[in-house]
């Protein structure tokens, strides 16, 4: 009798825990990159990666310009001038390494500050269609990360219906 009672309360117990727990997953690159507002992002970070890259372009002219100017010294010059040369194409070669190293981290910084409204936007309606549904966990299913994945439990859908995100004209496009 104490065997049938602990099963049965370890089969409520279980019962109530799976209740309680409901786990979802959501594709939220795919998402991102069917908003309409992340064309806008993708032509603003474009626009701005070709003003630092001309502005990376002079720099590169320039150092290219010195290299020339280096390698046409002849023999005949001392080597106080060479050295002096050589000294300046070094600091030249440093500054369009630091030049580049900075546009990289400019474009991350810019691309961050332009995709934070459509994180905000899309962790919102991530929130909305969880609650709405009951889910105490969304898991993005971007990378590797899951051996597994019930396709019942993915609220990608529900989270671009929530955008209101026409997903028939998308499909035609592809």
């Amino acid at each position: 009798m104490k065997l049938k009672t602990f099963f049965l309360i370890a089969i409520l117990i279980s019962n109530i825990s799976i209740a309680q727990s409901k786990v979802g997953t959501v594709n939220s690159d795919y998402v991102l990159s069917i908003m309409p507002e992340g064309k806008k992002v993708v032509e603003l970070t474009k626009v701005y990666a070709e003003r630092l890259d001309s502005l990376f372009s002079i720099k590169v002219i320039a150092y290219q310009k010195k290299l020339e100017e280096f390698k046409s010294i002849n023999d005949t010059v001392n080597q106080d001038f060479k050295t002096k040369k050589f000294t300046e194409l070094q600091i030249l070669e440093t500054e369009v390494n630091k030049s580049k190293q900075k546009g990289s981290q400019l474009m991350r910084l810019k691309e961050n500050e332009l995709m934070k409204p459509l994180y905000k936007k899309l962790g919102e309606a991530i929130s909305e269609v969880s609650k709405e549904n009951n889910y105490t966990q969304i898991l993005t299913v971007q990378g590797n990360e899951f051996a597994y994945i019930d396709r019942n439990f993915d609220i990608t859908d529900l989270v671009i219906a929530k955008l209101n995100i026409n997903k028939s004209i998308l499909n035609k496009k592809e």
